[in-house]
C-alpha cells in the first residue's frame, strides 16, 4: 500500500502533539514482529559483508555511503525463496526494516578505520590491537545511539526532514512487501544485474588482471589521460588535474549521485567550481597553498588544496547546520523538559511507550563517555580533562551532522572533526595525539547518531517500534566491526602504517586528519590569513543559504551543506555525484511511459540500480585489491 505521509502544509502548521497523534492512529503497526532472531542473524551476516563497500569507497573518498537498500532487496529475496521452499515463512516488512538497521549500522561503522584510527597510527607509526579497535568501536557507537534519540522528534517527528537515503530504503521495502512478488522479483533482478555489471567494470579498470588475462583493454580510471599526452589543459596557468578537474569512470560515485538527488548534485557542483576553479587557483598564485615539486614540475592535488579549503567548507557547513538548529529550538527544549513531567493520562507524550526512554541517554551518556574517557587516557595518551572537554561537544556536533545527513545522506564526519581538532589545537598545542583522538570521539559518535537517525527514517514510514531500531544498531555495529576490521588489517594495513595510502586508494579522510593535526599542533597562527578569511565569509555564507532555505520554505535549490562539501572532496567526485544525479533526473523528465521498460529501471526502480552499482563496484574494488596486492603483483 502508499505510504501514509503528511503533507507540506500539514508539517509546517500542526503541533508536534498532533503530528505523533496522527502518526500513532494512521501508520503505526503495532506489535507486527520487527526484531526477531532471524532479522537480527541475517541483518548481521548481510550488514558486514557490505561493511566491505564503505572500506573501498572511504580508502577512495574519505566518506561513507549506506548500504541499507541493498540489505532490503537481498532480504526480501532470500526469504521469498524460501518460502518458495518451504524453508521459512514470509519476512514482514518491519523484520525487513529492523534488518536493514542492523545491516546499514554495520556498514557506516567502517568510518573511523579510514579517518581518525588510520590518521593516528600514521602518526605514531604504531598498530593498534584489533581488541582496542573493537573496544573504540563500540563505544563511539553506542554514544551515538544515546545522543541521537533525544534528536529524533526534531528532526523526524517534527520537521519531517527527508534523509533521502533512508527514505529511498523505506519506500522500497513498502513497495516489496505490499505489491505483487513478481515486483520484488523484477527489484532483486535489477538489484543483481546493475552489480554483476558494476562489478565486470572494475575488474576492466585493474590493468594488471586485465594484462595477465591478456585482454589488451581496460578501463582508465580518468578519461584525460590521452589529452595531456598531446595539449597540457591549463587553467590560470595550473593544469586542470592539479585542480582535481578531470572526467573520471567512478561509476560507485555516480550512483551515490542518483540517490541524492538533482538538487543536492547542483550544489555540490556549485560548491566545487567555487572552490576548485575559483579559489584554489587564487590561493596558488598567492603562495596560500603550496605544492610538492617532483623531477621539477610543481604538483598540488587533493590534499594541498583542502588543507586551505577545508576551513571555508566546514565553516558553510556548520553556520548552516547550526542556522536551522536555532531557527525552531523548541523541540530540543521541549524534549529534555519531558523528564520533569508528572505522569497524567491524557497529557504529555503520546509515543512515550514507543520511544527510546530518554532517561536512558541522562544515564548512559556519562557512564559510556566516562569509558571513553579513560580509554583514550589509557591507551591514546589523551588528558582526562581534554577527554571530559570532548563529550558535551558530541551533541554539538550531532546537530550539525544530523542536519546534513537529513538533507543530502552524507555525514561530514572528517569536516566535523576538523573542528575538534581546531579547538584542541588551541586548548593542547603541541599534542598531535590528542588533537586527533579528541576528535575522532566527536566526529565519529555524531556519525553513528546521525546514521542511527537515517535508520529511524524509514521505520518512522512504516510505523515500526524505534526502540527495537536502536537495539538493532548496537547489533549492527558489532557485526561491522568483525567482519571489517580483519579486512582492514589484511588489505590496507598490513602491519605498516606508512603504507596506509597509495595513488590508487589514498585514504584521503586519514590525510586530512593528519595534516591538520600537524598544522595546529603549533598553535592556531599556523592557518593562513585568506584561510581565516574564507572561514569568515563561508560562515556567512552558510547563514544566508540557511535564512533563504527557511524563507522560501525548502523551494530553494542551493543548500549551504552541500556547497561546504564540495571543499572537502575532490572536483571530479563531486562531478560525478552531479553527472549521476542529473542522469537520474533527466530520465524522469524524458521517460514518461510507465508501462516501458527504461522507464520501469531508470525512474521507478533508481533505488536498486544504484544500490546494486555501489555495492558491486566497492565489494569487486576490494577483491581487486587484495588480487592484484597478493596473486598479480
Amino acid at each position: 500500500m502508499a505510504i501514509r505521509q503528511l503533507t507540506e502544509q500539514q508539517v509546517r502548521e500542526w503541533t508536534l502533539e498532533q503530528k505523533d497523534r496522527w502518526w500513532l492512529e494512521n501508520v503505526w503497526r503495532g506489535d507486527m514482529p520487527q526484531l526477531t532472531l532471524r532479522s537480527a542473524l541475517f541483518g548481521m551476516v548481510i550488514g558486514g559483508i557490505l561493511s566491505l563497500t564503505n572500506l573501498y569507497v572511504g580508502a577512495k573518498t574519505g566518506w561513507t555511503l549506506g548500504v541499507g537498500i541493498t540489505s532490503v532487496i537481498l532480504a526480501f529475496a532470500f526469504f521469498k525463496l524460501a518460502v518458495a521452499l518451504r524453508l521459512g515463512k514470509e519476512f514482514t516488512v518491519l523484520e525487513n526494516n529492523c534488518m536493514q538497521s542492523i545491516a546499514t549500522a554495520a556498514g557506516y561503522m567502517t568510518a573511523p578505520m579510514i579517518s581518525s584510527l588510520a590518521a593516528y597510527m600514521m602518526i605514531t607509526g604504531r598498530v593498534l590491537p584489533m581488541p582496542l579497535i573493537y573496544a573504540w568501536l563500540f563505544l563511539v557507537g553506542v554514544l551515538g545511539v544515546l545522543f541521537a534519540f533525544p534528536l529524533k522528534k526534531r528532526f523526524i517527528n517534527e520537521e519531517q526532514h527527508p534523509f533521502p537515503e533512508g527514505k529511498a530504503a523505506g519506500v522500497v521495502m513498502d513497495a516489496l512487501h505490499s505489491g505483487d512478488a513478481k515486483d520484488g522479483v523484477f527489484k532483486a533482478l535489477i538489484l543483481t544485474v546493475a552489480g554483476a555489471s558494476a562489478a565486470l567494470l572494475k575488474v576492466m579498470q585493474s590493468e594488471p588482471i586485465m594484462s595477465k588475462m591478456r585482454i589488451p583493454f581496460h578501463i582508465p580510471e580518468f578519461l584525460d589521460g590521452w589529452l595531456y599526452r598531446f595539449w597540457p589543459v591549463k587553467f590560470g596557468g595550473i593544469e586542470l588535474r592539479e585542480l582535481t578537474v578531470r572526467p573520471d569512470t567512478d561509476f560507485v560515485m555516480m550512483a551515490a549521485g542518483g540517490l541524492m538527488g538533482i538538487r543536492t548534485g547542483v550544489s555540490l557542483m556549485a560548491g566545487a567550481v567555487i572552490n576548485y576553479l575559483i579559489l584554489a587557483p587564487w590561493m596558488i598564485h598567492r603562495g596560500d597553498i603550496t605544492g610538492s615539486a617532483v623531477d621539477g614540475v610543481v604538483h598540488y592535488g587533493f590534499s594541498r588544496i583542502t588543507l586551505w579549503a577545508l576551513w571555508g567548507g566546514v565553516a558553510i557547513m556548520t553556520t548552516a547546520s547550526l542556522c536551522a538548529f536555532f531557527a525552531r529550538p523548541r523541540i530540543i527544549l521541549d524534549a529534555f523538559k519531558a523528564l520533569r513531567r508528572k505522569k497524567n493520562p491524557g497529557h504529555g507524550d503520546v509515543l512515550k511507550e514507543i520511544e527510546l526512554p530518554l532517561w536512558l541517554s541522562f544515564v548512559g551518556v556519562p557512564i559510556v563517555g566516562a569509558l571513553l574517557v579513560w580509554l583514550s587516557h589509557v591507551y591514546f595518551g589523551v588528558g582526562v580533562l581534554m577527554g571530559v572537554i570532548a563529550i558535551p561537544l558530541v551533541f554539538v556536533f550531532i546537530l550539525i551532522a544530523a542536519h546534513s545527513t537529513a538533507l543530502t545522506s552524507i555525514t561530514p564526519t572528517g569536516a566535523l572533526g576538523k573542528l575538534t581538532q581546531l579547538t584542541f589545537g588551541a586548548l593542547a598545542p603541541g599534542n598531535i595525539t590528542t588533537n586527533v583522538m579528541t576528535a575522532a570521539i566527536t566526529g565519529e559518535a555524531a556519525s553513528n547518531a546521525s546514521n542511527l537517525l537515517m535508520d529511524i527514517k524509514p521505520g518512522y514510514m512504516l510505523g515500526a517500534k524505534p526502540r527495537q531500531q536502536a537495539i538493532g544498531h548496537v547489533l549492527g555495529i558489532l557485526a561491522g566491526a568483525l567482519v571489517a576490521v580483519p579486512v582492514f588489517y589484511f588489505v590496507f594495513l598490513r602491519g605498516n602504517p606508512a603504507g596506509l595510502t597509495s595513488e590508487q586508494y589514498p585514504m584521503p579522510a586519514a590525510i586530512m586528519w593528519k595534516a591538520v593535526a600537524e598544522v595546529l599542533t603549533t598553535g592556531l597562527e599556523n592557518l593562513s590569513m585568506s584561510a581565516r578569511w574564507t572561514a569568515l565569509a563561508g560562515a556567512l555564507l552558510g547563514i544566508g543559504l540557511e535564512l533563504v532555505r527557511i524563507r522560501t520554505r525548502g523551494k530553494f535549490w542551493l543548500s549551504g551543506v552541500g556547497i561546504g562539501l564540495a571543499f572537502v572532496i575532490p572536483f571530479n567526485t563531486c562531478f560525478a555525484m552531479f553527472l549521476g544525479s542529473f542522469i537520474f533526473w533527466a530520465s524522469g523528465r524524458v521517460l514518461k511511459n510507465p508501462a516501458r521498460l527504461p522507464y520501469r529501471v531508470m525512474v521507478r526502480n533508481l533505488e536498486p540500480v544504484c544500490a546494486g552499482v555501489i555495492a558491486g563496484g566497492a565489494i569487486t574494488g576490494i577483491l581487486i585489491i587484495v588480487l592484484e596486492t597478493f596473486v598479480f603483483a
